[in-house]
């Protein structure tokens, strides 16, 4: 059945990639046996509940056309192929459709990441390496078969690696769990195929299952979330939190009561404008907000700026920053191990974790913070028997994307993401521009293959671009019997459809008021819009089988405050009828905040640090 399955997506590659634009170049030309092998590897780390269906599905591709012509298909010719392959992406049935959209992503995000990327000053920043042999008795590579500490902390992200860092300071004797691997910054591209392997949760092909599939993307790596990310930085909307203290009953949750753990977060993490003038593709969502007299700014980000004329600069992610002042302080680090079960014994938890090599593992523990993400800590919540307000209240920033060519060159190899938002209609949609590099613009362009351009010669000229909106949707998080993946489920209403389709239109007017020339929207069988006129021939509302829809903002799946009745945890973070227990993610924000939530759940993990060690004085 491997030779089988080998051969079915070796022959789907082929006849994928020769159909991409620019094929005949040498950068993504034949063959494409990595591209095979790459695939391959993302099919290994698909969702655990998926594997199998992704590969009977692909086998059954096969079975069918050999039913149909009497051969199989990497033994048919490429007009056969393409002519099976036109036919199942442009089925009725949705199975048939995600089946060549899942194959042509991976192959087309494959083929383009070919080409080489410039390197970034993040290569010239200490390496976790180096901070590894400095702190070497911190970090415990090889483990007993039993732990004992006073406070464990499952998850390095942002909320887990505050935590931890604050606590150890503290003198606490403190354990910082991460399922990932450790990585040297630097040693993976940002926003590259080496990245995507190795520190992406299941490869970066995690989804939201519903009427509207919604793929989003978490860490797995020490500092998670923010090794990843594009460290966009926003303060919470002083309305977003007006809301969750009336609504949810949060206490201490005024703007004054949050400035003292902002001020102190910006600083440790160098949070500051660009100190020159930002990218061109970043420029012209300005230039067109001014236009139509919308309101637009730079945003923030938690970079390090080695001088006035270095643009690029040094993220300041959390294994550059916490994770290092952690280790200093005398805390200890487990990476490559994935917390699987909590149990309650006595006064103390026990986890029970194992490691990538199958070894397990059982630590104990006085306290717990749980820290790993919006997804992951209410699937390890409820897999525990702790399920009431856990999973039930998942939100995110659903976002499609369009991708738009300017007369002139915006892009640049080495232009990372631009920081320029449009707030004009916040907090219910934002506009921005995505990371637009070769791979990620010819993903944008899935749906224009044959109307867009040669992006190995035009890529200058393009960048992504995207409506956000806080929407009004839920999801849940739902473990499944012997799997250890969750699965994810959300709802888009129709309002929803309706406001991201409008903030297409918005869009789409913004962009042609900046110069814009071409526009070319995630949306199956849309031609491209060429003048403002074309606009009108967006939809009113996006459609149920809308493709291309993703987020990277997840929460509120173990919401904050003292309303039991629909509250996971309380004010501070511990979980209701729960000794000892708590949530410091981003798992707590009541609501969709309408901005990046990593400045918010910053604060609140700050905040709520503060708070446990002054109740314990």
């Amino acid at each position: 059945m491997n030779f089988w399955l080998h051969d079915t997506v070796s022959a789907l590659v082929y006849s994928l990639a020769r159909n991409q634009a620019g094929a005949g170049h040498s950068e993504i030309s034949q063959p494409y046996n990595d591209l095979t092998r790459f695939i391959l590897q993302q099919q290994d780390q698909l969702p655990d509940y998926l594997r199998t269906p992704m590969r009977m599905l692909t086998l059954g591709f096969d079975t069918l056309g050999y039913i149909k012509t009497g051969h199989r298909f990497h033994n048919r010719a490429e007009p056969i192929r393409s002519s099976q392959i036109a036919a199942w992406k442009n089925s009725k049935l949705s199975f048939q459709r995600d089946l060549i959209r899942y194959y042509e992503s991976l192959a087309t995000f494959g083929l383009y990441s070919r080409q080489p990327c410039l390197s970034t000053d993040e290569t010239q920043s200490p390496s976790v390496m180096q901070m590894q042999a400095k702190h070497s008795e911190g970090v415990l590579c090889e483990l007993p078969a039993e732990l004992r500490c006073e406070i464990a902390i499952v998850g390095s992200g942002p909320g887990g690696s505050i935590t931890a860092c604050l606590l150890a300071e503290a003198g606490k004797d403190v354990l910082l769990i991460e399922e990932g691997a450790f990585h040297q910054p630097g040693v993976c591209a940002p926003f590259s195929r080496e990245e995507m392997l190795e520190k992406y949760r299941n490869g970066g092909q995690t989804v939201a299952l519903g009427k509207n599939k919604i793929a989003y993307v978490e860490g797995r790596c020490v500092g998670g979330g923010s090794e990843i990310n594009s460290g966009l930085y926003h303060r919470t909307p002083a309305e977003t939190l007006e809301l969750w203290r009336s609504q949810f009953a949060v206490e201490a949750l005024n703007e004054s009561d949050l400035v003292p753990h902002y001020e102190a977060n910006e600083r440790d993490l160098s949070v500051s404008l660009m100190p020159g003038a930002a990218p061109v593709a970043s420029l012209k969502l300005h230039e067109g907000a001014t236009r139509l007299g919308w309101k637009a700014l730079e945003v923030p980000r938690w970079v390090r700026y080695a001088d006035a004329n270095n643009a690029s600069g040094s993220r300041q992610t959390m294994s550059r920053t916490f994770v290092p002042r952690f280790l200093k302080a005398g805390g200890r680090l487990v990476p490559s191990a994935r917390v699987t079960r909590l149990i309650r014994e006595g006064s103390k938890w026990t986890l029970l974790a194992r490691r990538t090599d199958g070894r397990r593992v059982k630590i104990e523990a006085e306290v717990l913070f749980v820290c790993a993400g919006a997804v992951q800590t209410p699937a390890l919540l409820r897999r525990s028997g702790i399920t009431n307000n856990v999973g039930n209240s998942l939100q995110l920033h659903p976002t499609v994307k369009l991708a738009a060519r300017f007369p002139e060159a915006v892009n640049s190899k080495d232009m990372g993401v631009p920081v320029h938002q449009v707030k004009e209609f916040a907090p219910r949609l934002t506009f921005g521009c995505s990371v637009s590099t070769a791979p990620y613009l010819a993903l944008g362009l899935i749906d224009h293959s044959k109307n867009g351009a040669d992006l190995s010669q035009e890529w200058p000229h393009f960048a992504n671009y995207y409506a956000m909106i806080a929407g009004e949707g839920r999801g849940t998080v739902r473990t499944l019997p012997g799997y250890l993946d969750p699965l994810v489920r959300y709802a888009l209403t129709e309002s929803d459809r309706i406001l991201l389709a409008d903030g297409l239109r918005k869009l789409s007017t913004l962009l042609f008021e900046a110069g814009g020339n071409m526009l070319l929207p995630a949306i199956p069988n849309l031609q491209p819009l060429l003048k403002p006129d074309d606009i009108n021939r967006l939809p009113k509302a996006l459609s149920i089988d809308a493709s291309g829809l993703m987020t990277i903002h997840l929460f509120s799946s173990c919401p904050m405050g003292e309303d039991q009745s629909k509250c996971a945890v309380n004010s501070f973070g511990q979980v209701h009828g729960h000794k000892n227990l708590f949530v410091s993610d981003a798992s707590i924000l009541c609501s969709a905040p309408g901005v990046n939530p990593q400045g918010t759940l910053m604060a609140l993990a700050r905040r709520n640090a503060m708070q446990f060690l002054e109740a314990r004085q």
